[in-house]
């Protein structure tokens, strides 16, 4: 069917379509990176003005706080995800490679600690969310720490989810105590990795 202007509608629907998730994206990627600055009880307002955008168009996307807390963890581990197989490619080296993505690791984690108060009471979804960053995440860095060993960067023998959780048990802290710098000691874990 053809409408009065004399096109069938399809094409600016579809780029409006696009020009809605690109916003979302944008909207997703300023509110985890102030999540990271300032916990996931960070102001609305503050969201709204790195992301350059309207208190409104948040709550249309996300009517609630808890609804924005879980895409910004959907969208991190998407980032995540993504992410290794791009720095494999193009880091001067597996084990920086491997280095780079755990720095947005611990981005994703900083940001992860808050959601469980942001969902409250919703265990099962809460438990959904981590089943489903597992599955996403511990492929790409055993992929990472594969590579790194083929390369004869690290010692054989570390498993990916056995490193996470000792990236995320060095993280648990952040934000509690001033003085404590979890990206140092992550540092120290992954030089520890590495072959002399």
């Amino acid at each position: 069917m053809v409408n009065p202007a004399g096109t069938s509608g399809k094409g600016p629907a579809r780029s409006k379509r696009a020009d809605a998730q690109r916003n979302q994206q944008t909207l997703l990627t300023a509110a985890a990176a102030v999540f990271v600055t300032s916990g996931v009880d960070a102001p609305i307002r503050e969201i709204a003005a790195r992301a350059g955008v309207g208190m409104g168009t948040i709550y249309r996307h996300f009517p609630t706080r808890a609804d924005l807390v879980v895409a910004v963890y959907r969208h991190q581990v998407e980032a995540c995800a993504e992410a290794g197989p791009t720095l494999l490619a193009d880091a001067a080296s597996p084990l920086a490679a491997l280095a780079q993505w755990v720095d947005l690791f611990v981005d994703f984690l900083v940001t992860k600690h808050g959601l469980a108060n942001a969902m409250q009471s919703d265990t099962s979804g809460f438990d959904a969310l981590h089943t489903y960053f597992l599955d996403r995440l511990v492929p790409v860095c055993a992929q990472l720490l594969d590579a790194a060993t083929d390369a004869g960067e690290i010692r054989p023998g570390t498993r990916a989810y056995e490193l996470m959780r000792g990236i995320g048990n060095l993280c648990i802290s952040h934000g509690s105590d001033p003085r404590y710098d979890p990206r140092r000691l992550v540092e120290l874990l992954l030089a520890g990795l590495a072959r002399n």
